[in-house]
């Protein structure tokens, strides 16, 4: 896929604020703070500073729209885990993302994020579980794959791999990225190509 044009459209306090104009596919990204999200969003995008980075982990506390190609979304979602906040704010946003991801009904794909330098992390494996609980579409990215060797990489993927197997009977899709190197760019960009030829009515 060949992007043209990536704009920021709206920042939304709560999903009944999202768009309402003509539906259009909606990929969510989501994973826990200081995974790399705004970096591989721009990386994406082909776009240095779409998504802002920041060096305050956990900082986005709004859902971002980004329009892609004027026909479909990138939709940057809050952190979880973010542990440094208030109870009220954390119950807050997970109301947002719980209510988003369930009831959002043109999002096509939440890619949920996850650095590859660490194990399994209970936050990380407790929320893809509940994502299977309710049936929600969604994939993995692995992101900061340059800061391992390739054989790291692949170690630690399979063995997140292995952990989720012994759970689950097949898994979601799986990408390996880095925002350094533009690894897992055509991949993540090709699934998305693939998805958006669906009708959205299909998608959930």
């Amino acid at each position: 896929m060949i992007i043209n044009s990536a704009r920021f459209l709206i920042s939304s306090p709560s999903a009944d604020k999202c768009p309402t104009d003509t539906p259009r596919h909606e990929y969510a990204f989501i994973g826990r703070s200081n995974v790399g999200k705004s970096s591989l969003i721009n990386m994406l995008t082909g776009q240095k500073s779409l998504a802002m980075t920041s060096a305050t982990p956990g900082k986005t506390m709004l859902i971002n729209y980004f329009l892609v190609n004027d026909s479909w979304y990138i939709v940057d979602l809050p952190g979880y885990g973010y542990a440094k906040r208030s109870k009220e704010d954390r119950n807050r946003l997970e109301r947002m993302i719980k209510d988003y991801i369930l009831n959002r009904e043109q999002m096509t794909n939440l890619f949920v994020l996850i650095d590859v330098r660490h194990k399994p992390q209970a936050i990380d494996m407790e929320f893809m579980e509940w994502l299977g609980e309710n049936g929600v579409p969604f994939s993995i990215v692995f992101t900061k794959a340059d800061k391992l060797s390739s054989a790291a990489v692949k170690a630690q993927v399979a063995a997140y791999c292995s952990e989720l197997l012994a759970t689950w009977e097949e898994l979601p899709p799986v990408f390996v990225s880095s925002s350094e190197d533009k690894r897992g760019r055509d991949g993540i960009l090709t699934y998305i190509e693939e998805l958006n030829r669906l009708p959205l009515e299909s998608v959930k």
